[in-house]
């Protein structure tokens, strides 16, 4: 897996304990931010890069490659994977 892997979670979030499981099952190097473990202006730059592609803000926002995923959708992030 050639693309670059990055979790945005909260670490009290089931759904994005999930994803960062189905990630590491499948043996995916990924890089993860805990959103709510973030301070000050670092939190604030990335809530807004978050919600220029998930509005909402909503978690886990997973990105491979140039696919956004919002939400556990483990089928959708197994084909982006290409497993």
């Amino acid at each position: 897996m050639e693309d670059c892997v990055k979790l945005y979670a909260l670490s009290t979030c089931i759904h994005c304990k999930n994803a960062k499981e189905l990630l590491d099952a499948c043996g995916v190097q990924y890089d993860c931010v805990h959103v709510d473990k973030l301070t000050g202006d670092e939190r604030r730059e990335i809530i807004e890069q978050i919600k220029k592609d998930n509005p909402q803000c909503s978690f886990p926002m997973l990105i491979i490659g140039s696919k956004i995923i919002i939400g556990f959708r483990a089928e959708e992030i197994r084909e982006a994977l290409n497993l």
